[in-house]
């Protein structure tokens, strides 16, 4: 079993900045890969940015503003946001890939944090 909690949600104003966090806990042998997403009300859930063994891949609308970066030794993986739009406003959600202490591999979903981008 493996849990992934994420924090660091909030309400930011335009312009600003917010660093999430996601940490992976219970019987991991080793993380492929780690990942995030947003889901905005009313729109389907988006992919964001992975980092798949230190390989990072971003969607168009984030690069330059968003950076995903992975603490291996905590297996946290960590989503740092600048420049925020009131359109950045959604729940963001971390997933991994995770190989369990009996070599299974599955993935699995944090549970959201929310985050508000507003003057």
């Amino acid at each position: 079993q493996v849990q992934l909690v994420e924090s660091g949600g909030g309400l930011v104003q335009p312009g600003g900045s917010l660093r999430l966090s996601c940490a992976a806990s219970g019987s991991i042998f080793s993380i492929n890969l780690m990942a995030w997403y947003r889901q905005a009300p009313g729109k389907e859930r988006e992919w964001l940015a992975t980092d798949s063994g230190g390989t990072i891949y971003y969607t168009d609308s984030v690069k330059g503003r968003f950076a995903i970066s992975r603490d291996n030794a905590k297996n946290t993986v960590y989503l740092e946001m600048s420049s925020l739009k009131p359109e950045d406003t959604a729940v963001y959600t971390c997933n991994a890939r995770v190989i369990d202490t009996n070599y299974d591999t599955r993935e699995y979903w944090g549970q959201g944090t929310q985050v508000t981008v507003s003057s």
